[in-house]
């Protein structure tokens, strides 16, 4: 009952219930006063004189009719204050202090204590503010276990890089403590130091880009320029790009696109070529064998294409495989191998992928390599209005 009505009822009955039941017991009392002084009076005959009976009958009755009148108003009027008191305190005040305990649980930091769903399926201002209190409690409760579970994912990132930067640095540090010491004692030993030197400061810009990317994608502010690319042009200079480097690392790059020479998809280039790469760039890390093998692959897919990157690596197991995607996840639980990583990279892919309005997925076996898939709608001639 909405507490407006509530104050209503509570005012009306205590005026209507005393004047309902007063005349009654009035009556009652009249009745049973009648019936008393009859009995009385035929009790009496004959002792006294009628008029001096009467009298007394008379005011036997006034008496009792006044005492039985005032017990019977008080009665009335306590009964219809203790049944309205407990209807209120049902009501009202129950609900108010379960709301108070919960909400000074809650500010203790507890967001377990919970309302019974059952008590509060009315309407009412009281079941409003109960199950108000409980979306309050488990929106505070969710976003109070994000909070940990980011600040967890924090602390593993600042673990990661550190590790990551610490193997670099400690490189970097000797070889020039090799060069300055003269270890290094032939142009072609210092050739050398310095070129595994400017390596390893790549290995750091990476680890510190991948580091930026990570904040803006955390605050959803990763900045995307999304055009019409054509699929065949884009993924031509994309293979011509990434081809030299892989030929340098002695990595044999196979191509073939499927798609229609006409076909467009709607994608920010700067971003794709991260996804790209990162996917290469771990690919590149993880081959294990001397003649390594990349595929990449264009496939028509009616209203979406769908973009095959394939290796010939050691694979992932089964049971990584589902969580390859997230944040901080490594299939390296040692940390301790000579690849590295944060544990971003592919994070970083599936964020910008999905941003495209597109999905991601791996297959991969153990041994022989992985398969990363992705798909992209197509751009279609009923959105040229809409872009």
């Amino acid at each position: 009952m909405k507490l407006k009505t509530r104050i209503y009822v509570t005012f009306i009955s205590i005026v209507l219930i005393p004047l309902f039941l007063i005349p009654i017991a009035f009556y009652l009392i009249g009745a049973y006063i009648l019936i008393t002084g009859k009995k009385m009076g035929a009790d009496m005959h004959g002792m006294l004189p009628p008029i001096e009976l009467l009298g007394k009958v008379e005011a036997f009755a006034s008496a009792t009719f006044l005492v039985y009148m005032i017990i019977a108003i008080a009665a009335i009027l306590f009964f219809t204050s203790f049944a309205l008191t407990k209807w209120i305190q049902k009501g009202v005040l129950d609900p108010v202090t379960k709301l108070n305990k919960g909400l000074q649980k809650v500010a203790e930091g507890n967001f377990e204590y919970r309302l019974d769903p059952t008590e509060y399926r009315d309407n009412d201002e009281m079941s409003i503010m109960l199950r108000n209190y409980e979306d309050m409690r488990l929106r505070l409760k969710e976003s109070a276990e994000e909070k940990l579970e980011h600040e967890k994912a924090n602390r593993e990132l600042i673990s990661n890089i550190s590790h990551d930067l610490k193997t670099p640095i400690t490189a970097i540090k000797g070889y020039c403590e090799g060069i300055l010491d003269g270890v290094a004692d032939t142009p072609e030993k210092q050739d050398k130091y310095i070129r595994t030197i400017y390596a390893k400061a790549m290995d750091m810009d990476r680890l510190i880009n991948e580091l930026t990317i990570y904040s803006k994608i955390d605050n959803n502010r990763i900045p995307y320029h999304f055009i019409r690319l054509n699929v065949s042009d884009y993924f031509n200079d994309c293979v011509e790009e990434v081809g030299l480097d892989l030929e340098a690392k002695n990595i044999e790059l196979n191509y073939s696109n499927l798609v229609d020479p006409a076909t467009q998809v709607i994608a920010d280039p700067e971003q794709m070529k991260r996804v790209i790469n990162n996917i290469i760039g771990n690919s590149v890390k993880y081959i294990d064998k001397p003649h390594g093998i990349i595929d990449i692959r264009i496939l028509d897919e009616v209203d979406s294409i769908r973009i095959e990157i394939e290796d010939n690596g050691k694979g992932i197991a089964a049971k990584d495989l589902s969580m390859i995607f997230d944040r901080f996840y490594r299939t390296d639980a040692s940390r301790n191998s000579a690849q590295g990583g944060s544990g971003i990279g592919l994070s970083i892919v599936k964020k910008i992928v999905e941003d495209h309005g597109g999905y991601i997925w791996a297959t991969s076996k153990e041994t022989e390599g992985t398969c990363m898939h992705i798909v992209l709608r197509k751009y279609a001639e009923a959105e040229k209005e809409t872009v």
